[in-house]
């Protein structure tokens, strides 16, 4: 059973004032105060409410509210925004991919349309939302540690395998923290810092934290929890281990340089090669892994976001990856889905990323009826459908429900850490070689194409880049990947509607962050909103 569908509608979370940051701080209007009548003192008494509450911190990042749908207020988890707008990984997604190459969008719901012609400001309502959305996941892990310490275990009788599983739920509670903090260093910078010891309804904001203080905390916290995780492979899938810890570290390192200005690609060459020895390997057809038993059979998955279909009803996930990719003269049935909602499609900067006859696999494009040119960012038929996921399993079922898309979403694949392995080489990192790299990136290669013909003898790191956009579309890397390689914002990579120019143009470098919404700057003194907004 996915972790995530564990009685994940109908838990009742003493968070009471926990999720807000403070009273003055992470401004009302976007997130609320639950209302129970259940307190910490007497659901943590009780051993056998655990595991549902750990499934709501996963459930956070799957789930925009609390009923089918995710629900405007008061059912949506953050105030402002309704719960399927406001779903984590739709949120990633928009911020991360919609601001690229990799998608356009055809809707013009408030801001949204300003995210692709990267015109945002510090009002923008869908950048707010995921602002809201990491530290109303970090609160959700905070009220969770502050009851599970060692002192209020033993205070409430956990004793025996309970007290064992009970802490290894706090570390998993550790890592899913680390895990958004890690999304608010990288869209955010410098942030409000708040642990488990801060006071929820404290009268005293939270102090801001600068992003290479930030960047030493996730690190002690991932090195902390990599030992005490569960080894890699024996966790129910869908919950973190060991091998989750070190992915995340990975990327972590990778990005060093960004963060803190300093390299740490040996760093992570160590972690890509402990996650390499753990056993995962390539599922080996492309396609496979992003259809709705992609949980079934699939050696190379390492964390995700799980969906069902029944229990997961949100309107984000992986309902939106492939409703919002359907228009035109696609037939939704060919995608196990009751209808399209025509809105993304791709840029002919990242379809020139694949070889024109369809070579390669992975460059799943819809062409029929679509033009490759986007001179209305408005309308469907320009620019072409990209086919990422299905609600139709390996077997050609459909999944449970036609309307709810029950496939995964992969956090950290194996794909991704050979990629990683690969670019930290070439970027100078040591315990690893090229040839190696070649071999990793020639395994990709030969399942995109079904054989040898795409195999490369050697590859630098411009090669990296691209490879990453063709094996991790819509997979929320490439606006990490394009500012690590000085190509987010520059002219020296340009694609159609960059800075609202149909030729595309460059932007200012402070879009490389974005902004701390409004609302936070003015209500916590303690915030400075980042340059040039």
């Amino acid at each position: 059973m996915k972790l995530n569908t564990i009685k994940l509608k109908n838990i009742v979370l003493p968070l009471s004032a926990a999720f807000l940051l403070t009273a003055a701080s992470c401004v009302n209007d976007l997130e609320r105060e639950p209302i129970t009548d259940a307190t910490a003192k007497t659901i943590y008494k009780d051993f056998s409410n655990y595991k549902n509450i750990l499934a709501k911190l996963y459930g956070g990042f799957a789930m925009g509210g609390q009923i089918s749908g995710d629900g405007d207020q008061p059912d949506s988890d953050i105030n402002g925004i309704n719960g399927g707008f406001s779903q984590y990984t739709r949120l990633l997604y928009n911020l991360n991919v919609l601001t690229t190459d990799e998608a356009v969008i055809g809707w013009n719901d408030g801001n949204l349309h300003t995210l692709h012609k990267m015109t945002w400001d510090s009002s923008n309502e869908f950048i707010a939302a995921m602002y809201y959305r990491v530290y109303t996941e970090i609160a959700f892990c905070n009220e969770f540690l502050r009851n599970v310490t060692d002192a209020k275990l033993a205070e409430n009788n956990i004793t025996g395998d309970n007290l064992a599983q009970a802490k290894l739920m706090r570390t998993e509670a550790r890592f899913l923290r680390a895990q958004s903090y890690y999304h608010a260093i990288d869209m955010f910078g410098n942030v409000p810092f708040v642990d488990e010891t801060y006071v929820p309804g404290s009268l005293t904001p939270p102090q801001r934290i600068e992003r290479k203080a930030l960047f030493n905390f996730i690190e002690s916290e991932l090195l902390a929890v990599a030992g005490e995780l569960k080894d890699p492979k024996t966790n129910e899938y869908g919950r973190a281990d060991k091998a989750a810890a070190w992915s995340l570290l990975a990327k972590l390192y990778l990005n060093a340089e960004v963060y803190t200005g300093t390299q740490r690609n040996t760093d992570c060459i160590t972690y890509c090669n402990k996650v390499i020895a753990a056993g995962y390997s390539l599922k080996p057809k492309y396609d496979e892994l992003f259809l709705a038993d992609n949980n079934i059979n699939n050696p190379e998955q390492i964390l995700s976001v799980n969906f069902d279909g029944i229990n997961t009803q949100t309107n984000g996930g992986t309902t939106y990856l492939v409703h919002a990719a359907i228009g035109g003269d696609m037939k939704a049935s060919d995608f196990g889905v009751n209808g399209g909602w025509g809105g993304l499609r791709t840029t002919k900067a990242f379809v020139g990323l694949f070889p024109a006859d369809g070579s390669d696999k992975r460059g799943r494009f819809f062409t029929s009826g679509q033009n490759l040119e986007i001179n209305n960012l408005g309308v469907f038929t320009d620019g072409y459908a990209f086919i990422k996921f299905k609600n139709i399993k390996s077997n050609g079922a459909e999944g449970a429900h036609k309307n709810w898309v029950e496939a995964d979403i992969p956090l950290y694949r194996l794909a991704d850490i050979y990629l990683m392995y690969a670019e930290a080489v070439l970027r100078g990192g040591t315990g690893g070689s090229v040839a190696t790299a070649v071999t990793y990136v020639n395994q990709l290669r030969e399942r995109a194409y079904g054989n040898t013909n795409g195999n490369v003898t050697s590859i630098n790191l411009n090669f990296i880049l691209d490879e990453r956009a063709r094996e991790l579309s819509w997979e929320t890397t490439r606006r990490s990947d394009l500012i690590r390689f000085n190509r987010y914002t520059t002219a020296d990579y340009l694609w159609p509607w960059k800075g609202n120019v149909k030729e595309g143009k460059a932007v200012e470098s402070f879009r490389n962050l974005f902004p701390i919404p409004n609302r936070d700057i003015v209500a916590n003194p303690n915030l400075i909103q980042n340059p040039g907004y």
